[in-house]
């Protein structure tokens, strides 16, 4: 009888623990965790922070204003190269590749498209043509972490683990596309802040084959006043 009521327990507390680690709980969790109910709120959207890249620092600043546009401008020995995405087309002036504005396309312009994204691609990202599956929990770097699986509507396959204690992003793993090679991309997410309410992290470390980056959040805004000009492409 004893050994009948043990088992009984155990599918019990299997088919609980089971139920706890559904995709749409983990989801919920994160939401809640991030306070995306406030950040979906936020209009427009002041980053400032500080690369750190082959003992070399470049200031960083991104702009993104809704539904999606995005700028960043990276300073590099003195230069600004800007990118932007205006909410139909993406385009970048590299003062390394000539000064001229150019159009951004393939890779590329994916990636300012997904970067203009507030919330993030986990946020309802069905609706956003994205496809999601919970892995399952997994060990990361000595944490607990649960494992989704994201491929997002251009196919990219991206891999996020969320904390299974705190329910906020440890890292992100992806493959993209440079400089003609396809190479892997790990990026781990420290020291959340909570800025108005929201949490978001105040350190970024990247991992790449071609050497490892360090971004470092000095200030953010949210509702700050940003014309749409910001975001258009210059005239030649």
């Amino acid at each position: 009888m004893r050994k009948i009521l043990v088992l009984v327990a155990l599918i019990c507390f299997s088919y609980i623990g089971t139920q706890a680690q559904t995709l749409d709980e983990v989801l919920g969790q994160y939401y809640k965790a991030t306070n995306m109910e406030k950040l979906v709120k936020v209009n427009t959207f002041y980053e400032k922070m500080k690369m750190t890249m082959m003992g070399m620092e470049m200031p960083m600043e991104i702009q993104m204003k809704r539904p999606n546009k995005f700028r960043t401008e990276t300073e590099v020995m003195g230069k600004k190269i800007i990118s932007a995405f205006d909410g139909e087309n993406g385009w970048m002036i590299n003062p390394m590749a000539g000064g001229k504005v150019s159009e951004l396309k393939g890779d590329e312009l994916k990636q300012a498209m997904s970067q203009a994204d507030m919330e993030g691609e986990l946020y309802n990202y069905a609706q956003k043509g994205h496809t999601a599956e919970l892995i399952g929990k997994v060990n990361t770097d000595g944490k607990a972490a649960y494992k989704i699986k994201l491929t997002d509507a251009g196919g990219t396959v991206k891999n996020y683990f969320i904390d299974a204690s705190t329910y906020l992003i440890l890292k992100m793993k992806t493959k993209v596309e440079a400089q003609g090679q396809t190479i892997n991309v790990t990026t781990n997410f420290k020291e959340y802040k909570d800025i108005d309410g929201v949490k978001m992290p105040g350190k970024m470390e990247i991992e790449t084959p071609m050497g490892n980056q360090v971004i470092e959040i000095e200030e953010i805004k949210f509702n700050v006043s940003i014309d749409n000009s910001v975001f258009a492409r210059p005239a030649e």
